[in-house]
């Protein structure tokens, strides 16, 4: 079984892995993160996260990540140099409950369907007549 470790901007990671245990409690538990404050070095996010590494032992790990070329991407792309991870950009919800959804899954497999989640996950979904029909349909 996989681990994932979400390394973003302050609140996010520990945001995403609570509405990871609002789906699926158990599963959460292969959560790990690392909320990056202001300020706080590349050293110091590479060094926090290389020790919650470490707490997995062998196991494959996915690490979900923010913003490209952010601290927190650019300390996932260090520790993706090891082993057994894969890194992807671009985390929100869909991505995380996918991921979650696939953890038995290779590593390889579950990378591929968590960033197809959330390329799934993101679309625009109001339009003139969309907006107004849903708009109606709340009047009394």
């Amino acid at each position: 079984m996989s681990r994932l470790l979400i390394i973003a901007h302050a609140p996010l990671a520990s945001a995403l892995k609570a509405v990871g245990a609002h789906i699926d409690p158990e599963r959460s538990a292969s959560i790990d993160v690392c909320d990056v404050g202001p300020g706080q070095s590349l050293d110091d996010v590479v060094a926090t996260c290389a020790s919650i590494l470490e707490g997995f032992g062998d196991c494959d790990t996915l690490i979900l990540t923010d913003v490209y070329g952010a601290t927190p991407c650019n300390a996932a792309l260090r520790l993706g140099q090891r082993g057994r991870t894969r890194v992807i950009a671009g985390v929100n919800v869909p991505v995380l409950w996918r991921a979650l959804g696939h953890l038995d899954d290779p590593l390889d497999t579950v990378a591929e369907l968590a960033v197809t989640g959330g390329q799934l996950g993101v679309m625009q979904v109001t339009a003139a007549g969309l907006a107004t029909t849903v708009a109606d349909s709340r009047r009394p």
